[in-house]
């Protein structure tokens, strides 16, 4: 067996070798890794698969006629390499697709505003004038201003006092300026929060749509230059539209100062009822342990302001591509290995939930599961998810992997399960071992997380070949690791921001339908 003892994993089987410019190539006493990096590493095919899912198939928003069609790729992709694949339905979800949209001010300048539909927004009935107003100040006569909004399009969000990023105004400005705005900010949503609670709190929609407007308009920031995250409507009934930072502080000014803004707003969309929906699940038959499973794991789903190309166009192509190089490198594998691509996951780890509960033979027989959800830099940290000593397979198996990977990952044991908000936890609130391979975060959260510039051009492919391979490599050499994972939890690390003990992540339902 190829695996090396823990004591000796710093010791990795690979001599760099001379390579052609623009090559690398190494020996090793492991010809399925060779044949995994030179396959991964020379003939990648992340670009062409990336470039389909994210500019020609688009946004995959739950229940939209986007995500139906990235299912059918998948499908249509793994048959055409020769892979067992299928298509497994867990339920149903709001069927929703949008148009175009348009947001004009028409007054008292005209400039065309930068904006995004809201997930699930109604329609407007053709292009729609109407001047902008702000909620009632506490105390207001709340019926009155109900009579006035009528045909209105309402600012139901805090204005950002500055749209700068975050960290550039920090590094730049004098920190009494950096404390001054930060207070003003605070104020701002203070103020804000108590007019949306004298407009009826959570439920302000529905005096909203009682009262006639015309529709709502927000704004939800990332802290980044240019960068909006946009999430569903509040309403069904109302056309709902997210203006740019920059362009909805302009309303808010205009508004407030008694300047009369006008808006032509243009939504289309199309409520289609309810539609099926899937997680798409390839394999690779085990030759000796056919009941022991090792999976890779990603979400195919995404949010609808831009194409999801890093939540998680780049977790399904990585996992995508890993798969072709193991049915190219090592097409019999001891245990069998399987991919989950994932629906739901924006709609609360829906798929993968039920998943977990559905077939709960493969958790019995799961060695590990490698889940990739966070952007496109290298993946630079494996934790152990908290099992006690699962640290010693993890490391036996990236002790195989090329150091031109390996040396950019640190590993952490047993772990702390931080950032459980992804499919690996479905699995690991069970009991089963579960691997986030994480990549950098803070600019990932900031920049392309859920918002409208998450789009192909941000994709890294060094980083994405790098991952891909990687994934194949890991999958391989749990595949054949002789031990199974133990699974026996360690006793979790205080939580640092309150220092209360943490509990091992516990399990939600899936919601099967709308």
């Amino acid at each position: 067996m190829f695996l090396r003892p823990l004591a000796a994993v710093c010791l990795l089987p690979l001599v760099l070798v001379p390579g052609p410019a623009g090559a690398q190539s190494f020996t090793t006493t492991d010809s399925v890794i060779r044949r995994i990096w030179q396959e991964g590493m020379e003939r990648s095919q992340t670009e062409r698969l990336a470039q389909v899912l994210t500019d020609s198939i688009g946004a995959r928003l739950p229940g939209s006629p986007g995500m139906a069609a990235a299912a059918d790729w998948l499908v249509r992709t793994y048959q055409s390499w020769g892979i067992a694949v299928r298509k497994e339905q867990y339920g149903t979800y709001r069927a929703w697709r949008h148009g175009a949209i348009h947001v004009d001010l028409i007054a008292p300048r005209v400039e065309t505003l930068e904006a995004k539909v809201r997930a699930w927004s109604a329609a407007t009935p053709g292009p729609v004038d109407g001047a902008v107003t702000v909620p009632p100040e506490p105390g207001a006569d709340l019926a009155e201003w109900l009579g006035g909004a009528r045909g209105s399009f309402v600012l139901v969000a805090a204005p950002e006092p500055t749209c700068r990023a975050h960290q550039e105004l920090e590094q730049n400005a004098r920190p009494e300026t950096v404390e001054r705005l930060r207070a003003q900010r605070e104020s701002v949503v203070m103020a804000w929060n108590a007019r949306l609670v004298a407009l009826g709190g959570r439920g302000y929609a529905e005096g909203l749509e009682r009262a006639g407007v015309a529709g709502v308009i927000t704004s939800s920031w990332s802290g980044g230059w240019g960068v909006n995250k946009v999430f569903g409507a509040p309403s069904r009934a109302l056309p709902a539209v997210d203006v740019g930072c920059e362009d909805y502080g302009l309303l808010f000014r205009l508004a407030t100062h008694g300047q009369g803004p006008r808006l032509r707003v243009v939504v289309e969309s199309e409520d289609l009822g309810t539609a099926p929906q899937f997680n798409v699940i390839a394999e690779l038959k085990g030759r000796e342990l056919p009941n022991e499973y090792v999976m890779l794991s990603a979400h195919y789903d995404s949010w609808h302001a831009a194409t999801g190309a890093t939540d998680n166009g780049t977790g399904t192509v990585m996992m995508l591509e890993a798969m072709r190089l193991l049915h190219t490198a090592y097409p019999a594998p001891r245990r069998t290995i399987l991919v989950g691509h994932w629906g739901g996951e924006e709609a609360g780890l829906v798929g993968s939930r039920a998943f977990a509960e559905d077939h709960p033979a493969v958790l019995e027989g799961l060695e590990a599961l490698f889940n990739q959800d966070n952007g496109t830099w290298r993946v630079e940290l494996i934790e152990a998810s908290g099992f006690a000593r699962a640290g010693g397979n993890i490391a036996r198996w990236v002790g195989l992997v090329p150091r031109e990977i390996s040396a950019n990952i640190r590993l952490v044991f047993p772990g702390t399960q931080e950032n459980m908000g992804s499919d690996h936890s479905s699995f690991l609130c069970r009991g089963v071992p579960a691997f986030r391979l994480q990549s950098a975060y803070d600019e990932y959260r900031q920049y392309t997380w859920h918002t409208n510039r998450d789009t192909y051009d941000k994709i890294v492919f060094d980083d994405l070949r790098n991952n891909a391979t990687l994934a194949a490599m890991l999958a391989y050499a749990a595949s054949e690791d002789p031990e199974r994972v133990p699974r026996d939890r360690a006793v979790l690390p205080p939580d640092p921001r309150t220092g209360a003990p943490r509990d091992w992540v516990g399990c939600g339902t899936a919601r099967r339908a709308p």
